[in-house]
């Protein structure tokens, strides 16, 4: 069955409002086997709201609607709901009474326009909400010859996801055919988007039961395989065999074969190996660290490090010489092994990474331009280093060299 996630709301048609119930929502379908076909978010406006139902009609069995369900003159989805399948509205009694009782504990009077929470479509099943004033509604009705099920859900998070876990999915559990989903996601790192999808395509577009996609940003590139199923087992072993086939043709770019971050695999291989890691940041300001430190655990073996933005602090907190900087500049292959070197030394750590860089808009000389960052790695036996040009503007540049340079920890691990 498919199913489309219809989001109402013109604040998340602006830049400041996103809708994030939809991501929970597509998760807990999936675990139901139910596939999410369409997102679509609409404003508050009566008309493109029915538009857009009579469309996720048209081309999904499962139809859930989140949001506008409040007192205000823009809640608008019973009444677009109702115009859609010429279904009429009434004021359920039981509905008033739940809103005045809500609103006595509050010890106010209840506003007239919250009765409007309490209409409900000709046909529909209320659905309680613990959480918040405005019931969910569940119908299930014939569209064009077809049996839909259409949810109408609250749009608040802590309204929504309880709602629909504890009224909407033991119905649809109940109706939805017996499917499951497996999925694996791999990882892989520092290989352009279009080199793996040459590489991959070939492998993955021959399992046609199995759906692949590619996600790339920032040095990072992301696979998700699902596989649908009636039989759980089957749908596991169909994406095992698909995943262990991408494996082997990513060799040594592959990072991650469960979806975990680089910064994990860093962290895991550091355990593995019983090393610890010390860094010193110049153009990327603390962003290694901070993505090592978002990790739980991180400190059993990330010792930590400093931001040496100025030449000043490259000498005092990494022991860099200020003639080395004269001579050869703070953006430089010497200067970024010396980091390295210099900051696994005073902090005892086993590995010390060292980075510098132009991250732009300025600083850029004739030659080294904007996005030039050096990386390197030192042990107790050798420093290695490397540079790279990274395009773009600046939080690019600085996103991947952060990742450039974690995957650079992670291949002196393996």
């Amino acid at each position: 069955m498919k199913s489309e996630i219809v989001a109402v709301g013109s604040e998340m048609l602006t830049p400041w409002r996103q809708d994030t119930n939809s991501l929970y929502l597509t998760e807990r379908f999936n675990e139901i086997g139910v596939t999410v076909a369409f997102k679509t978010i609409v404003g508050d406006r009566r008309k493109d709201l029915v538009g857009a139902i009579k469309t996720a009609l048209g081309r999904t069995d499962i139809v859930v609607l989140m949001g506008g369900l409040g007192p205000t003159e823009d809640d608008l989805t019973r009444e677009a709901v109702g115009d859609a399948l010429g279904l009429a509205l009434r004021r359920d009694a039981a509905q008033v009474a739940a809103l005045h009782a809500r609103a006595a504990t509050w010890r106010i009077a209840m506003p007239q326009n919250n009765l409007k929470q309490a209409d409900v479509l000709e046909g529909a099943t209320v659905l309680p909400n613990a959480n918040g004033s405005a019931p969910g509604q569940w119908l299930d009705v014939t569209f064009e010859g077809y049996r839909k099920l259409i949810l109408l859900v609250p749009g608040p998070p802590n309204e929504c996801k309880p709602l629909f876990d504890g009224e909407c999915l033991p119905r649809l559990k109940q109706i939805v055919p017996a499917r499951h989903i497996a999925k694996r996601t791999l990882r892989a790192a520092m290989i352009p988007e279009s080199q793996a999808d040459k590489l991959l395509a070939p492998i993955y577009t021959t399992y046609k039961d199995v759906e692949t996609t590619i996600l790339a940003h920032a040095g990072d590139i992301q696979l998700t395989l699902l596989c649908a199923n009636p039989n759980a087992e089957q749908a596991r072993q169909r994406v095992d065999e698909l995943a262990t086939r991408l494996e082997e043709a990513l060799e040594d770019w592959l990072y991650s074969s469960e979806g975990e971050s680089l910064e994990q695999i860093v962290l895991y291989y550091l355990g593995l190996r019983q090393s610890t890691l010390a860094v010193a940041e110049s153009c990327t300001g603390g962003m290694i660290s901070q993505r090592i430190t978002s990790v739980a655990g991180s400190s059993r073996s990330f010792l930590g490090g400093a931001v040496v933005y100025s030449d000043q602090l490259k000498s005092a907190f990494a022991g860099v010489s200020t003639d080395l900087i004269a001579k050869h500049g703070a953006v430089s292959a010497e200067v970024a092994e010396a980091l390295a070197s210099g900051i696994r030394l005073r902090t005892g750590a086993t590995l010390g990474l060292g980075i510098t860089g132009i991250a732009g808009p300025t600083g850029a000389t004739d030659d080294k331009p904007i996005g030039l960052v050096y990386i390197a790695l030192s042990d107790p036996t050798r420093t290695e280093v490397m540079d790279r040009t990274f395009r773009g503007d600046r939080a690019r540049v600085r996103e991947w060299a952060t990742q450039q340079a974690l995957d650079l920890v992670r291949r002196r691990l393996m």
